[in-house]
């Protein structure tokens, strides 16, 4: 088989055989194919597109070039979340202890935060001792004791999708319908999981700019999920401003802590409900996403979500003191008071602006090697349709290097439209 065939077949838009599909993957995965010869592929691919019957090939060829977690071990239905990214999504923190509250069985394996996106395991990692890496036997008796677990992502999980990922990262293909269905779905199909809720966001802060793409996404992760076993649903969230009040890993751990406690602000609450409701009506079928609402709304109103979380990082090893007392979360050594320049009304956020203010501050990594300051980040006190008055406190930026802060008060400024 010929790599420069499939790729001129790939250019004039006529659909890879399967045994085409296996040969790219495997070939590429295990060094046959080198990467400018894969990078001609996908550059190829974004132009033409592939139809489902391709994308759902190319995803389990990924998802099998690694292990596939057996997770028959845990009885009921499994769920698993994912979200397509965003700024200051904490959500898993607080729809996972929900869903657990509740008698669901939720298995996460997240990521790390790369860019302006923040990751799960940088934010548990905020916790002090709090443990990620955790064995695969450890992870499934934990979710049968407790119903819930949140682990890093196993080293020989999908190996196909990292690296054709990092390949995406450096030849500008990263918005590509097709790769990024296949390269969700593939981890989401090894991680084990029976049944999944996929948070696709839209927006300013998105991958996915316009609601049409993300729709469109859904549909297509949808569609290969079910053709592979899998129960999914998704849900279209809005990005056009960070989700919650903060942005940074021990700020949004805070957050979703005080949610649990009941605290937390609304549009973070409702969204974290929305997600929670489809999880749980996966796991209960007879019941209506209403009486599924009502369940996830009474877990955080009862208590039972908020011991459900300390029980989460008890049983992975975590200090449970912080989130009885969030004053024990590490603190920045500067921070600065963002003021408004004028009065008016906020018209407009960019989100992607804002998550990278966060990622100057020290809270994101431009490459997975970068150290992260966990206390960095950004308190938001203003949010889109606030009426302001000249030198109100739009938001606090927190940071311990000292001599970017007035670069990035600016340019957080620079993220609002205010008429």
């Amino acid at each position: 088989m010929d790599i420069i065939d499939i790729i001129i077949k790939q250019k004039n838009g006529i659909d890879l055989s399967d045994s085409e599909i296996e040969y790219l993957i495997n070939g590429y995965t295990q060094g046959i194919i080198p990467d400018y010869q894969m990078s001609a592929y996908l550059m190829a691919l974004c132009f033409t597109g592939a139809n489902e019957k391709v994308i759902s090939k190319m995803t389990m060829c990924m998802a099998n070039s690694g292990d596939i977690l057996n997770l028959s071990g845990i009885s009921g239905t499994v769920v698993d979340k994912h979200s397509t990214g965003g700024v200051g999504d904490k959500t898993t923190l607080v729809v996972g202890p929900c869903v657990a509250a509740c008698g669901g069985k939720v298995a996460k394996m997240s990521g790390r935060g790369l860019g302006y996106t923040g990751g799960t395991i940088d934010k548990l990692e905020s916790i002090k001792n709090f443990n990620t890496q955790i064995p695969v036997e450890r992870f499934i008796d934990i979710i049968n004791e407790i119903g819930i677990s949140i682990v890093g992502q196993l080293k020989n999980l999908a190996p196909a999708d990292k690296k054709i990922y990092s390949l995406r990262d450096v030849t500008g293909t990263v918005d590509c319908i097709p790769l990024i269905a296949s390269s969700i779905m593939s981890k989401k199909i090894a991680s084990g999981a029976n049944a999944i809720v996929l948070d696709v966001k839209y927006g300013s802060g998105a991958f996915m700019k316009t609601y049409k793409n993300a729709k469109e996404l859904a549909e297509t992760m949808i569609k290969i999920g079910n053709q592979n076993g899998k129960k999914v649903k998704a849900l279209l969230t809005d990005m056009n401003e960070p989700i919650g009040n903060t942005v940074g890993n021990s700020l949004e751990v805070i957050e979703a802590i005080q949610t649990l406690k009941g605290n937390g602000p609304k549009d973070f609450l409702e969204l974290c409900i929305d997600i929670s409701s489809v999880m749980l009506q996966l796991e209960f079928v007879d019941k209506s996403v209403d009486e599924c609402r009502k369940m996830a709304l009474g877990s955080i109103e009862n208590g039972t979500a908020l011991n459900k979380f300390r029980e989460l990082v008890f049983m992975q090893d975590g200090d449970v003191e912080c989130i009885d007392d969030t004053n024990k979360f590490p603190k920045s050594k500067y921070s600065l008071e963002v003021k408004a320049n004028m009065s008016g009304q906020i018209t407009k956020m960019d989100s992607e602006k804002i998550g990278k203010t966060a990622c100057l501050l020290g809270a994101g990594r431009q490459s997975l090697n970068d150290k992260i300051n966990h206390s960095a980040g950004i308190f938001i006190n203003k949010k889109t349709d606030s009426y302001i008055s000249k030198s109100d406190v739009l938001a606090v930026l927190y940071t311990d290097k000292k001599e970017i802060l007035d670069f990035t008060k600016e340019y957080y400024l620079d993220s609002l439209t205010i008429e």
